[in-house]
This record gives structure tokens, sequence and C-alpha cells, in this order.
């Protein structure tokens, strides 16, 4: 750990500094072997920016500035010492690592052939992030080559003899959830730094060739620390190098409100807490109180639906949408009731529930890596497969509708405790459904890579979700097996017994008066309790 104005350096190995705005600091790598053509030296800071230079008074095309930041040293012959100087833009210190990495004359130059960006030699990769989605970019990278040589042109041709035969891999590795420490960060980011560990350490989304852009998409993961690293590899040499790693949260440490601490709005807990309640309550007594199961599932159905709609065509800020989005579901809800009641069709309320559920199953088919394939980029075949596994699960069950309903009320109403536990604690699960959202209303969203972390977390919510879903469905299936499927047709029911009452005049309702002669009967009894009793006039006693 180093806070002096000298910092001494090893290859490949981290050192932890204190950087400050006034003084900065001088880092010196000595002893350079002969063999080592190329240094990559990097350093990082969790939220800050800092400046890495080559010179003590940093210029644009000499230096850099960031939370990760690098920059590349070519070696002249003979050359055995390098020097870089750190400091940072915030008054206060800042905690920040560095690493100077080495790379021999066959190993490729990460952004050797910048044409992008000021520095000559660019190995960083830069980043921006929205609450939708991650952007990374970076310079295409350069042929290895010895020391005072000249290097190979970046545009001679595209044969095998020049940097076109380069590969880029991308990878990402997940910081550990809920937890948004400087240690564990400088921590971690170490294992993203050099080939090998990146390698070991690291998930690989993709690889890119030289013909494609150097940028990809990712979604994004407010709250969730993420590092982003890219190696180059020569396949003529089998040589690798990596890029500067970077490293993001999707949020914000300097806000007072919506910062990475509080990710949810109160709005938003609110809601999907109340939901929670609901569809707990469905999980366990969805069938039974089938009113209630259609309540819940028309507020789903209608809410969703609303929600992409005054999105898309207005500009209202998140809490109205939320608040009329409640209204409409709640209107949709009731009148999936109300027309349950008149009509009594139940082919009609199966097929929504089932739709419904079946959203919520393709939903987690492409949550999984199988999201990813190239194929589903194309708008068309991800709409199309997504709404035929959808529409899979309506048809599979038009001949057991009890069992249907039983299925759709556990399983997706314990999944609104899962939407209200990701209010409060940050779980993946969240973006099953989160996900389908984004790439409703982003046109864009089906470039971005959808991979999440699944970590100790995320397996206990998953536990409480697969706990709940069987529990709610064991405990219906079995409550109900000797019930009739489905209530009676209300509306058919209400009117025999209306015509029942008329004709028979042994029924004792039958002698009942009319609903207007009896709310005037009480009225008339509640209006003699607050009279005065009269006075009877003179008494006399009797005579004997």
């Amino acid at each position: 750990f180093c806070n002096a104005g000298l910092l001494e350096l090893s290859l490949g190995k981290f050192r932890n500094v204190l950087l400050n705005q006034t003084n900065p600091v001088e880092a010196v790598i000595r002893n350079i072997a002969s063999n080592v053509t190329v240094i990559i030296f990097q350093v990082h800071a969790q939220q800050s920016d800092v400046v890495i230079s080559f010179d003590k008074n940093p210029s644009v095309n000499s230096s850099g500035t960031g939370a990760d930041k690098g920059l590349v040293s070519i070696l002249r012959p003979q050359q055995s010492v390098c020097t870089w100087y750190l400091r940072s833009l915030d008054a206060s210190q800042v905690f920040s690592t560095a690493i100077s990495i080495p790379y021999m004359e066959k190993d490729p130059i990460p952004g050797g052939c910048n044409l992008e960006f000021d520095l000559e030699v660019d190995p960083n990769i830069y980043l921006d992030y929205t609450l939708v989605d991650i952007h990374i970019k970076f310079a295409p990278a350069n042929l290895g080559y010895s020391r005072g040589a000249n290097p190979p042109s970046c545009d001679s041709g595209t044969g095998q003899n020049s940097r076109w035969r380069l590969r880029y891999d991308v990878y990402q590795y997940f910081l550990p959830e809920n937890d948004l420490s400087e240690m564990v960060l400088m921590s971690h980011i170490r294992k993203m730094s050099e080939v090998q560990s990146i390698r070991a350490n690291g998930v690989k989304m993709l690889t890119l060739t030289t013909d494609d852009k150097t940028n990809v998409y990712f979604s994004s993961l407010p709250g969730q620390g993420v590092i982003y690293n890219v190696i180059v590899w020569d396949p003529l040499w089998n040589t690798s190098a990596a890029y500067v790693p970077v490293h993001t949260y999707a949020c914000s440490f300097a806000d007072l409100v919506d910062n990475c601490s509080s990710l949810s709005k109160l709005s938003t807990k609110v809601f999907f807490t109340a939901f929670a309640v609901l569809g707990l309550f469905t999980c366990f007594f969805g069938h039974r109180f089938w009113k209630t199961d259609l309540l819940f599932v028309g507020f789903i159905f209608t809410g969703f639906f609303f929600f992409v709609f005054i999105t898309r065509v207005t500009g209202l800020g998140y809490d109205v949408r939320l608040i009329l989005t409640a209204v409409a579901g709640i209107i949709g809800g009731l009148f999936l009731v109300a027309s349950w009641w008149r009509f009594g069709s139940v082919l009609l309320c199966m097929f929504i529930i089932g739709l419904v559920l079946g959203f919520l199953f393709s939903s987690v088919v492409f949550f999984t890596p199988l999201g990813d394939y190239r194929v589903f980029r194309d708008d068309v075949v991800f709409w199309v497969t997504f709404s035929s596994v959808a529409l899979m699960i309506p048809v599979l069950f038009v001949g057991c509708p009890r069992i249907l309903n039983i299925l759709a009320s556990g399983i997706v109403g314990s999944y609104a405790v899962i939407l209200a536990i990701a209010c409060y604690v940050y779980t993946s699960l969240a973006y099953i459904t989160l996900n389908l959202l984004r790439r409703v209303l982003n046109d864009y969203f089906s470039r971005a890579y959808t991979n999440v972390p699944f970590q100790t977390n995320d397996f206990i919510i998953l536990s409480v979700w697969t706990v709940l879903a069987l529990s709610g469905v064991t405990v219906q299936l079995r409550r109900e097996r000797s019930e009739v499927p489905f209530p009676p047709h209300p509306y058919l029911t209400w009117k025999r017994e209306r015509e029942r009452r008329s004709t028979n005049v042994l029924d004792p309702s039958h002698h009942i008066p009319p609903l207007r002669e009896r709310i005037h009967n009480k009225l008339l009894h509640i209006k003699e309790l607050f009279q005065k009793e009269q006075p009877a006039g003179e008494r006399t006693p009797l005579l004997l």
C-alpha cells in the first residue's frame, strides 16, 4: 500500500495506492527484461475518476481519465525503466489499485490500431450505461512486433499476415450480489486483468472477428457490480493479450435518491407489496375463491399491456404511470369477474389464465442461456417463438381446466412474492419478466446480451419460490379433489332462484317483502327509536 509520491512497481503485481488532486504519484518499474516489448499500466478506482499519464503535466494525447484506465508503453531498445504519473480529480483521497502487465513481441497489442479515441495506442474499454442496457466499445488491436521495429500497418490488407486475423473474446464477471464495498471490487478486478485469470474466472459471452464492430451491448443490472474485459487472440502465433478491465454498477453512488444503495422507488415497493399479498392469497386459495383468482389474473393481463401502451405513447413520469397501471389493472380484473358473472364462460377465463402462465413460462425459457442465441436477435424470430411457447400452455391443458387454474394460481401467485422481495433485496429472478418488458418497450434491446448472475442469494429465493408454488398447488389439489371443478354460472343461478321464489308459494322466501318495502320499514323502525314517549293523559286509580 502506498500513499507517498513514489510508487515502486513490479511486473504483474498489484499495488494499492491513495491518490489526491494536488500531489501526483510517480509510478516506476525498473529492471525490465529485454524480451518484454510492451507494458500495459492500469489503475482502478471504484467510483472516482483518476488521471493516468506519461508526463507530469498531462495532455490529451498522453493521458487518460476515468475509474478504469490504462496506458500502453512501447519499449525502445535497451529501455529498462518505465514511468507514469497518477492523480485523482477529487479533492479527497481516492483509494485505487495499480498493476503493470508485460507482453512479448509475438503478443498482439490491444488498441494498437486505434482511430477513434485520443491515445495513439488505446487499450481501454469505454463503457456507457442506462437503466436498460450497457454499451462497451474498444479500439482494434494490432499485431505484436519487436523493440525498435516499425509497427505493422493497420490497413495494408486483410490477409493472414495482417491484423485482420485477430479474434476478440468478450468476457463478463459478476461481483458478489448486494456488496458495494471498495475492497471487494479491488480483489475481484485482479481476477479480470491478466489473460489466464480472465479465462479461469470470467464467462465468455461472444467472439468478434475484425470484420465485426468492436462494440457490444448487455442488459443493465442496476446495483449489481459487473466487470468486462476483452482478450485479443492471434491464431497464427497462438498468443493473447488483455485490454484494461472496466467495471460498472449501472447506478450512481452520488445521487441522494435512487442511488446504488436504494434503487427501488417507494411507489414500486408499495405496488409490488400489495401485489404480493394478493398473489400469496391466490397461491393457496385461488381456485376456491374463483372471483379473486379472476381479479388477480385480470389485473396482470390488463396492467401489463396498459403499462406498455402508456409508456410507448406518453411522456408521463414513472410514478404516474404506475398509479394509472394499478387503476387499469383493477378495472381489468373487475371486468373479467363481471364477464364471468354475466356469461359464465369458463373457456374464455381459462384461456386468459393459461396465457398468463404461458407468458411466465416462456419468459423463464428465454431467461436461460437460450435467450442469448444470435438467432433471437431478430425480433420476428423472437416474438414468434415466444408467443408459440406461451400459447402452448393453454393448448396443452385445454382438457383439464381445473388443473391449469391451480397451476397458474400457484406458480404465478408465488412469483408475485418474488417480485416484492426484489424491491428490497437484489435478486436476478426479477429479470425473468423485466427483460421481457424491456424488449417490449425498447426497440434496440434485442442487441443486448441478457446474462445475469446466479449466486447464493438467488438460490435461496429460488427455493422460496419453489416451496411456495409446490405448497400452493398441493394444498389446492387436495382441497378441491372432491369438489365440483368450477362454481356454477352465477347469472343463470340467480335467474333460476328468482323464478323459483316467484312461483313457489310454499318457499318462505316467497313471502319476503320487496326490497323497497323492507328498506322503508327499517327506516320507520329506526325513526321510532328517536321519538319521545307521549303522555297517555290523566290516570284514575281503580276504586275498590
